[in-house]
C-alpha cells in the first residue's frame, strides 16, 4: 500500500461476546433460552411483499417482509456498504508490530484491530498476507516471512491464517487475503532461505534499486503467483483475494528496469510499455480466473494508484497532472474494468480536495463513471494514515467530506482506509466523525451478482424472553440481520439501513430491550439476504 507521493513510491474495542452484533444498543444474549412467544416465516416466493406464510405456537399468524423496489431510501443510511480497512505486514507496520512476538502477543494485537473495526461498524479486513513472495501463512510454496519471526524462512511455530480468517468471521468482517504479485525481497530482508523462489529460479528475478522483483514479463512467473494465488484460494476459507498497487517498480530513482531480454523474446512487435501493460492484464486475467475456478464465491479486486492517465496524455483521463499509473508502472486498471477480470477496484484516492494536481474532488467522479455499466464494484482508498498531517489533511471534516461526495456517486459502494495503525490511533479523533455523520447504522456488504449465492431460509422460531430475541440457525446463514421499526413495519421497513440495528455474525440471540416490532433476515458469507421474520416486542 501506498503513503502516496505523485511521483514517489514511500512505503510506508468493542467487547467479546457471545455474538457480535454491530449497531446502538444492540448487545449479544445467551443462546440457550427459548422461551416466551414465539413466531415463526417461511419463504413464500419471490417477489412477495408482506405475506402472511406460517403460524407461530400462540396461533398468531407471522409473517415474511421483503423490500420493494421501488422503495425510496436514505442515502445517508445506505443498506449495503463497504467499509474496510488495510492491515500491512510489511515491514510489521500495522501488525504485527515487531517480529519475534510470541503468539499469544500476535494474537492480542491482530484482535485489538478487529475489535477497534467491529466497534466502528466497518465489515472488511484486507490483511496482507504475502508481503514480498514470503508468507504469513505455511506454504507449501514459499517461505515464512521475517515479519514474523526476524528470520527469513523460520517458522514461526503456528500457521497465523486460520486465526485471522476465524476471528474476523466472528466480528462479521469479511477476510480478503492480500497479495503483492511481483516483489521478491528488499536490501533489508537479509539471506533468503535456500528454497526461496528467487534463490531457486535467479533467471526470474531483475534487480532493482535495492529491491529484488520477479519479471512479470516472464510466463513462469506468472505461474507462480497464480499458484501461489490458487493455493490460499484452496485451503483457506478467505472471502477475497487482493493485489495492491505495486506491478512494474514505481518511478524511485529512475532507474531502468533490466527486462531486456524477456522483452526480446515475448514482445512479439509491441512497443515495450504496451508489452508491458499486456504482461500485467495477463495475470490479471490469469489469477481472477483461477481463483473463480477453485471457489466462484471469492472475490477478486485490486486497489491500483489513484491516476490512471491525466487528460494531458490521455482525453479519457482524469482532470489531474499526476504520475501516471498507466505510463509509469504500466497497470491499466480500465483494462480490467473493461474485460471484467476484477470483481472491485479499490483506487488509492489519497490527496485532499482541491489539491493541484490530484484533486480528490475531480478523480472520485472519474472513477464512478468509470466502472458505471460494468458490474465492477467500485470502492475508495481513503488516506485515514495522512489525517492531521499537512495542508487540508490538518481539518477533522476533510476526510468525512469525502464520504459526502460519494453518496453523489451510486456507483462508489464503500471506502478502505489505509490503515489499521490510524485505526487504532483515530487521528483527530476523525473515525468519531465518520461514525456519527455516516457510519451510524451498521451495513451489509454489497452483492457482486456474479460470485452467486443464495439466501439462507428465512429465521424461524422467534422468540423473546428476558429481554432477549433468539432465533433457530438457518442453514447456510454466515450472519443474521436485526431490524427494529415501531408499531407495524412496513412493505420498506428493510429497504435501506434506517431500521437496521444490528449484524450479528456470532450467533442467533440478540437484546431486545426496546419495544417494537423486531425483524430478522439470514444472510449468506456474500450477504444475500432471505426476507424478515417478525416478532413484536
Amino acid at each position: 500500500m501506498r503513503k502516496a507521493l505523485l511521483a514517489s513510491a514511500v512505503v510506508a474495542v468493542a467487547a467479546t461476546a457471545t455474538a457480535y452484533a454491530f449497531g446502538p444498543d444492540a448487545e449479544a444474549g445467551q443462546r440457550d433460552k427459548r422461551a416466551g412467544e414465539a413466531r415463526t416465516a417461511v419463504k413464500s416466493g419471490p417477489g412477495s411483499g408482506t405475506e402472511s406464510v406460517a403460524t407461530g405456537e400462540t396461533g398468531r399468524q407471522a409473517h415474511a417482509v421483503t423490500s420493494a423496489p421501488d422503495c425510496k431510501v436514505d442515502k445517508a443510511r445506505p443498506k449495503r456498504q463497504l467499509r474496510g480497512v488495510w492491515i500491512a505486514t510489511v515491514n510489521n507496520l500495522d501488525w504485527p508490530s515487531k517480529s519475534g512476538l510470541s503468539q499469544q502477543r500476535q494474537k492480542a494485537e491482530y484482535t485489538r484491530i478487529l475489535d477497534n473495526a467491529a466497534k466502528r461498524r466497518f465489515n472488511a479486513v484486507f490483511v496482507q498476507v504475502r508481503p514480498a513472495s514470503d508468507a504469513i501463512y505455511k506454504s507449501p510454496h514459499e517461505p515464512w516471512s521475517r515479519f514474523l519471526t526476524g528470520t527469513p524462512g523460520k517458522d514461526p511455530g503456528w500457521d497465523p491464517l486460520p486465526f485471522l480468517i476465524s476471528e474476523a468471521h466472528r466480528r462479521g468482517l469479511e477476510f480478503h487475503a492480500w497479495f503483492n504479485p511481483y516483489r521478491a525481497a528488499d536490501d533489508k530482508g537479509g539471506k533468503l532461505p535456500a528454497a526461496h523462489p528467487a534463490r531457486r529460479h535467479p533467471d526470474w528475478v531483475v534487480r532493482h534499486e535495492g529491491r529484488l522483483y520477479y519479471n512479470p514479463g516472464l510466463p513462469q512467473v506468472r505461474e507462480h503467483v497464480v499458484k501461489v494465488v490458487t493455493d490460499v484460494t484452496t485451503r483457506y476459507d478467505v472471502d477475497g483475494v487482493h493485489f495492491d498497487d505495486y506491478f512494474y517498480p514505481y518511478p524511485g530513482q529512475g532507474t531502468r528496469f533490466a527486462d531486456e531480454a524477456a522483452f526480446r523474446k515475448y514482445g512479439k512487435g509491441k512497443s515495450l510499455a504496451a508489452w508491458r501493460r499486456d504482461n500485467v492484464n495477463k495475470l490479471v486475467a490469469e489469477v481472477d480466473a483461477a481463483v473463480h475456478e477453485a471457489r466462484p464465491e471469492v472475490k477478486f479486486g485490486i486497489s491500483p494508484f489513484g491516476i490512471w492517465r491525466n487528460k494531458a496524455q490521455d482525453a479519457s483521463g482524469s482532470r489531474t497532472s499526476g504520475m501516471s499509473a498507466y505510463d509509469q508502472i504500466f497497470a491499466d486498471s480500465r483494462h480490467w474494468i473493461k474485460n471484467g477480470t476484477v470483481d472491485y477496484i479499490i483506487p488509492q484516492l489519497y490527496w485532499p480536495r482541491g489539491q493541484a494536481n490530484a484533486d480528490y474532488s475531480a478523480l472520485a467522479p472519474w472513477w464512478a463513471e468509470e466502472v458505471k455499466g460494468s458490474g465492477v464494484h467500485l470502492y475508495i482508498g481513503q488516506a485515514l494514515y495522512q489525517v492531521g498531517t499537512t495542508g487540508a489533511w490538518r481539518k477533522p471534516g476533510e476526510l468525512p467530506a469525502h464520504l459526502t461526495l460519494g453518496r453523489k456517486h451510486k456507483q462508489i459502494s464503500g471506502d478502505v482506509y489505509f490503515s489499521a495503525k490510524s485505526l487504532l490511533a483515530d487521528p483527530l479523533g476523525v473515525l468519531g466523525r465518520l461514525g456519527s455523520e455516516h457510519y451510524t447504522r451498521p451495513a451489509l456488504l454489497p452483492l457482486i451478482k456474479d460470485r452467486g449465492g443464495e439466501a439462507p431460509p428465512v429465521p424461524a422460531d422467534l422468540r423473546v424472553s428476558g429481554g432477549e430475541l433468539t432465533w433457530k440457525p438457518s442453514q447456510g446463514a454466515r450472519a443474521y440481520a436485526v431490524y427494529r421499526v415501531d408499531g407495524e413495519p412496513g412493505r420498506c421497513a428493510t429497504a435501506d439501513a434506517t431500521n437496521l440495528v444490528a449484524v450479528v455474525s456470532d450467533g442467533n440471540a440478540i437484546a431486545a430491550k426496546t419495544p417494537g416490532t423486531y425483524l430478522v433476515t439470514a444472510l449468506d458469507r456474500l450477504h444475500n439476504e432471505s426476507e424478515a421474520a417478525r416478532i413484536k416486542v
